[in-house]
């Protein structure tokens, strides 16, 4: 026990002594308002950080509270959230101000458990909202963390689990401030990504990202783009718009629309304003 111990601590201190001379100063980093953490942390879900930063500030100042979020038209909401891709969560997060509003007063949940009720919401999300919001110790992996404990615990193995290192993040997680410890790993694991090869390719989950251009998602995007743009427009002015196959805009089109991103009246494509509309994990 004590050299486990001794192990543990040299871990923290090497991690620790990084961050301390290193530590990303990020906007979300400096508030304590579970709004802005939790709205930092949906706009972080698959995307860079240095794409985040601007749009966050942008957000926060549209929309500052969940009240003002939880009422603003859908068409605002994807305005103010054009550039960083994935719009499903522009949808779940403002679903999700609109039930804290309604179930919680206004007042977001600590425990994750009741964090993952909410749209978009999975279980990394809930912890991480759990620990920089309201400082509780949960146990959670992201790729950067990940990649810290391959690097320290797992140079000589191929295929590592989740579950492998979900078990040592449990051990060494700082309990009296875990908040500080999980910027620390995710800071030593930004390093790492610059100086190494990436210790992520040894995880029995890694998977390398498909090319953005040219792709389904892309294309939806600028179909919403366009719509957004344009607040209705039918699908002939949309192909002699866009530099898109014709086959991608109707595959684009139909899923927007089975999303509930679109209606169609006629022939004529708009945004879904409903304010009753709830995020579909679906």
């Amino acid at each position: 026990m004590v050299g486990k111990n001794k192990g543990i601590d040299a871990f923290r201190k090497n991690v620790y002594a990084f961050y301390h001379e290193n530590m990303r100063s990020l906007p979300w980093r400096k508030t304590r308002d579970p709004y802005r953490i939790l709205v930092s942390e949906v706009m972080l879900q698959q995307t860079q950080v240095e794409r985040v930063i601007g749009k966050y500030l942008q957000f926060i100042k549209t929309f500052p509270d969940f009240s003002s979020l939880a009422q603003a038209s859908l068409s605002d909401v994807l305005n103010t959230w054009q550039g960083l891709g994935y719009n499903r969560r522009a949808i779940a997060l403002r679903a999700s101000a609109e039930i804290v509003m309604e179930k919680y007063k206004g007042k977001l949940p600590e425990l994750p458990e009741e964090l993952a009720k909410l749209p978009g919401i999975g279980k990394y999300t809930s912890a991480a909202l759990s620990v920089f919001a309201f400082q509780r110790p949960a146990i959670f992996i992201e790729t950067n963390i990940r990649r810290v404990f391959l690097h320290f615990f797992f140079r000589e193995r191929e295929d590592v689990k989740d579950s492998e290192i979900l078990a040592l993040v449990e051990n060494t997680i700082d309990r009296e401030n875990p908040r500080e410890w999980y910027y620390a790993l995710m800071d030593y694991g930004v390093m790492l990504k610059k100086s190494y090869e990436n210790p992520n390719r040894r995880s029995a989950h890694y998977r390398k990202q498909e090319p953005f251009h040219g792709s389904n998602r892309q294309a939806r995007g600028k179909v919403l783009k366009l719509v957004l743009e344009k607040r209705e427009i039918t699908q002939k002015e949309i192909t002699a718009e866009l530099a898109v196959p014709s086959e991608k805009i109707v595959n684009a089109l139909k899923q927007l629309l089975q999303e509930g991103f679109l209606i169609k009246r006629g022939k004529r494509y708009s945004i879904q304003e409903r304010k009753d509309m709830r995020y579909d994990e679906q």
